[in-house]
């Protein structure tokens, strides 16, 4: 979803991927960001916390007009059905992000 926003092309795709694991791995409660994610993704948390909200964001208010085909493609179980996932309350996402 981020390819299509003008917003994220100025993120490195290497702390993008980094956030969106961190999302990811907040959003189904699979832990936090651990000492080997860091030095393997040269990222700590607390540098991802500001582009996690964002893309929790992005994912909260997308327009459900655009982007039909993306969304019907991952909501297939070959996908996880990974677009049906319900994004994060923003308060608790602060909270996950803040006890990383």
């Amino acid at each position: 979803m981020t390819l299509q926003e003008y917003d994220y092309a100025r993120e490195s795709p290497s702390k993008l991927a980094a956030s969106c694991l961190l999302l990811a791995l907040t959003m189904k409660n699979l832990g936090g960001w651990t000492p080997t994610l860091e030095y393997y993704s040269g990222y700590s948390a607390q540098d991802l916390r500001p582009l996690v909200k964002k893309l929790n964001f992005l994912l909260t208010y997308q327009p459900r007009d655009k982007l039909n085909a993306v969304r019907s493609k991952y909501s297939h179980r070959v996908f996880f059905e990974v677009a049906k996932v319900t994004p994060m309350d923003m308060l608790k996402l602060e909270e996950a992000l803040t006890s990383c």
